[in-house]
């Protein structure tokens, strides 16, 4: 009785100190628990989010963005009495008001118009945010369009003592790539391409060679010049030394509209390559900036031989850039960029997978009237177009690295969520042996104190037969004393027969 009692408490200390430890496991069990209840929230909110932010682009329309500038009357138009046909009173508003009769005026809109008095600064003020896009992962195209004579080789070029929009978007994109230096690493490679009478010329190269040079559709779409240079550049320096010996490497003519006038369309080309140095994700995407040939009517440049064949080639290509722009606009099934060089060399940036701006130049004498109009009907139509939303473009080289990293993180992601719903049921029977333990824990106790009570009835009765026995014992004794002193009279009786006395029953 004695062991089965120890044995019980026993069992009941033992399992009384395992609780603490089992709370603490089920408590830890439980802290985890929450707290991948947490990740998980955060998780969903962050899908949402970017969810959300998706949608948003998606549904956001890409038109191309049209800015126009006007340059100032030349000294010789001044001289020639020329009068100004363009009126900037809202062009802060982007209106632009041409006089088209004496009493008449036709008001074209555009995202931003620049008065004579807008210096380069202003112009690239305003382009710069798309110029960073590039940084981003963004393809990105600025084309400046218009007649000879109206700047497009200024705003686009200008001079070493007023740089032009290439070298200040150079500029722009080697400061933003030192901001972002802790988090990213960056290459930057230029290349100069020239369209001249339908051919391509790489006017970096350093001798002439034989072999033309046809585009290329690489993997993923990338459209590219195989054989081109491809200049890396570190630092504004070399920026400023590569433009220049593409800038003196392009053909120039010479007809009576403008004696400088380029008859061809120059194309600088940015590859970014990036790298974020966080999450790993590599893009690679390209700038185009293009100084178009002038757009001017043959009629107008009164050309002969070679430079009319320029001419018809230039005119047919920015015919076919019209017909590209037509399509886009009537959402076309098909789009004709092969119909023309430039448009194959653009169909990246004019194909809905780029942010692409338009920088439409004119001339502000009344002389120029006619194809002042030209130049702004069609930039009108550009505007409508909508490329749709810009898509990052992430390198094809690590395209194949992030679907398996992608397909690794789902695999995980299961696997974690397997994990999880064993672990809950792993709770849930903790929980339950935890209130089985319990009860247990309370029926041992109640044993306990019936077992206690039963001993100490059975020590009452234990010590009550011990008092019983000890009186039996000393009346046991006393009746030995009663017949040992018996048993000593017989003795003695017998004693005095074997002596002559007489023997006598000693009891009657």
């Amino acid at each position: 009785m004695k062991r089965e009692h120890s044995q019980l408490s026993r069992e009941a200390h033992e399992c009384a100190d395992s609780i603490p430890e089992l709370n603490n496991m089920v408590s830890g069990v439980q802290a985890l628990v929450v707290q991948c209840e947490d990740l998980k929230m955060k998780y969903s909110e962050e899908q949402t989010k970017r969810r959300k932010l998706f949608n948003q682009l998606q549904e956001t329309k890409g038109n191309i963005r049209v800015f126009c500038r006007c340059r100032p009357l030349s000294k010789a138009e001044v001289s020639a009495g020329c009068s100004v046909v363009a009126e900037f009173e809202s062009a802060k508003d982007g209106d632009l008001g041409i006089l088209t009769g004496s009493s008449t005026k036709k008001t074209f809109k555009f995202d931003r118009v620049f008065t004579p008095k807008d210096d380069q600064v202003d112009v690239f003020a305003d382009a710069s945010p798309l110029v960073v896009s590039v940084l981003d992962g963004y393809n990105v195209c600025i084309f400046a369009y218009g007649q000879t004579g109206t700047g497009k080789t200024f705003t686009m070029e200008g001079t070493e003592h007023n740089r032009g929009v290439n070298y200040r978007t150079l500029e722009q994109l080697f400061r933003t790539a030192q901001e972002r230096s802790e988090t990213f690493t960056y290459s930057i490679s230029v290349s100069v391409l020239e369209v001249y009478n339908e051919q391509i010329r790489d006017l970096l190269a350093t001798s002439p060679t034989s072999k033309k040079l046809e585009i290329k559709q690489a993997s993923e779409g990338f459209h590219n010049v195989p054989g081109i240079v491809e200049a890396k550049v570190e630092n504004i320096k070399e920026v400023w030394d590569v433009l220049q010996a593409g800038s003196n490497a392009r053909a120039v003519g010479s007809n009576n509209v403008n004696e400088h006038s380029s008859r061809s369309h120059c194309m600088l080309c940015i590859m970014v390559r990036s790298r974020n140095l966080i999450s790993g994700e590599c893009t690679r995407s390209k700038l185009w900036l293009v100084d178009l040939a002038g757009s001017e009517r043959l009629a107008k440049t009164d050309v002969q031989g070679e430079r009319l064949k320029e001419a018809q080639n230039i005119n047919r290509s920015l015919s076919a850039l019209g017909d590209v722009i037509s399509a886009l606009a009537n959402k076309s099934s098909h789009i004709p960029y092969r119909n023309s060089k430039l448009t194959h060399l653009l169909q990246d940036s004019l194909g809905g997978d780029s942010k692409t701006l338009m920088l439409v130049q004119i001339s502000p004498s009344d002389k120029d009237l006619g194809e002042t109009l030209s130049s702004l009907n069609f930039a009108t139509r550009v505007r409508g177009v909508e490329l749709g939303p810009a898509k990052k473009q992430i390198d094809p080289n690590e395209l194949q690295k992030m679907k398996t990293m992608l397909e690794k993180a789902r695999q995980e992601s299961r696997s974690k969520d397997e994990s999880l719903r064993k672990l809950e049921e792993n709770i849930q029977n903790l929980e339950s042996k935890a209130k089985n333990r319990d009860q247990v824990y309370k029926n041992l106790q109640e044993k306990i104190k019936e077992l206690e009570g039963q001993l100490e009835s059975k020590t009452s009765w234990q010590s009550q037969s011990e008092r019983q026995a000890s009186q039996l014992l000393d009346k046991l004794k006393a009746k030995e004393e009663v017949c040992s002193t018996l048993q000593e009279k017989v003795r003695d009786h017998h004693f005095f027969g074997r002596e002559g006395f007489y023997s006598f029953p000693f009891f009657v």
